[in-house]
């Protein structure tokens, strides 16, 4: 019979300054509820509901400036007011005896049509995008890069969508210049304690891939060591998009050997997939995102093994402050007094 101290992903772990509970860590994910790029105070119970002690959680993806909006109404963190909105929902988690880290990110190329003065976006290349499906710390814990899924970071960092001439183009060093320049201005900020990297090598995201995604992926860990982050947060190969499973042969294996902080996996894992996974230590932490999204007290039903609620993929971007957002069912009722 399973015990709590039997589950692998129940098991505590040490991340530097922060003493984790457990694995399970909560995903960045847009919600696009926002409105005019302001978090609003439904995002405190969102996010407290999602919140156990010595749990870690990784905000959606913040803006940080008005030329980064890549979707409507997501959050913002490069204004005044967008930072006092966000102290209270930071200070609830606080309460629940949560960490929490803001993922800060720009779109890049991949952007919301409401740009300022019509502005072309910043990106590695001119090429625009052809698919058009697009949807200050306030007292955070640390702070999370976003250099994944074809936004501005992972624009530089990929030779299939990076055509500059110049240092930050054409050799694998020079793609990942922006990239280590990003962190390097973030550590300097706040101190490598507190810095984290969220990175896709291996997917072709927002028709941002890579040749040799394997060297790619090896290279920015190993660079990565040198500014001493806390953690790498790696989406597998085989993570899950709107046409399913992408099924991949490749390992995280080296990433993992070679990375000297904190190894965060994410992409489609089950609790028995993120049970195997820190087992046999292939990294220390798993993310969920839409299992953690339909399932707010997640931890507590891979505790007892019991069934998982489904997700609702019609309300992942709606702006309803309520349904698919802090509707879905607990095995018990819970405390909603945060």
């Amino acid at each position: 019979m399973e015990t709590k101290q039997s589950i692998p992903l129940l098991a505590p772990y040490k991340m530097r300054l922060f003493n984790l509970s457990h694995r399970v860590v909560l995903a960045p994910l847009t919600r696009s509820r926002s409105y005019g790029s302001i978090p609003q105070p439904h995002a405190k119970l969102y996010y407290t509901q999602r919140t156990t002690p010595g749990g870690l959680l990784i905000s959606e993806a913040c803006t940080v400036s008005e030329t980064s909006l890549g979707y409507p109404d997501i959050p913002g963190i490069w204004t005044r007011k967008q930072v006092e909105a966000w102290k209270p929902i930071v200070d609830a988690v606080h309460s629940k005896g949560g960490i929490f880290f803001c993922q800060i990110w720009h779109g890049g190329r991949v952007f919301h049509q409401d740009q300022p003065n019509g502005e072309a976006p910043v990106s590695s290349t001119d090429k625009p995008l052809m698919s058009k499906n697009m949807y200050g710390e306030a007292g955070f814990d640390g702070v999370e890069v976003h250099g994944a899924h074809g936004y501005l970071i992972d624009q530089f960092l990929k030779d299939k969508v990076n055509d500059r001439s110049d240092e930050y183009g054409g050799s694998l060093e020079n793609r990942c210049r922006f990239a280590l320049e990003v962190i390097e201005a973030v550590v300097n900020e706040i101190g490598p304690d507190r810095v984290g990297i969220r990175l896709s090598p291996f997917a072709d995201y927002m028709e941002s891939g890579d040749s040799n995604p394997e060297a790619l992926g090896l290279y920015l860990v190993q660079a990565m060591n040198k500014h001493g982050i806390l953690y790498c947060h790696i989406v597998e190969p085989r993570m899950k998009t709107l046409e399913g499973i992408l099924e991949c042969k490749e390992s995280l294996t080296p990433m993992r050997i070679a990375f000297k902080g904190t190894f965060i996996v994410a992409g489609g894992y089950s609790r028995e997939d993120g049970n195997k996974a820190v087992e046999e230590g292939r990294t220390d932490l798993v993310a969920y995102g839409r299992t953690f999204l339909a399932n707010p007290d997640l931890l507590r039903r891979f505790e007892l093994n019991e069934p998982l609620n489904k997700y609702d993929r019609t309300t992942f971007y709606t702006s309803d402050p309520v349904v698919g957002y802090t509707d879905y069912p607990f095995l018990e009722t819970p405390d909603t007094t945060a």
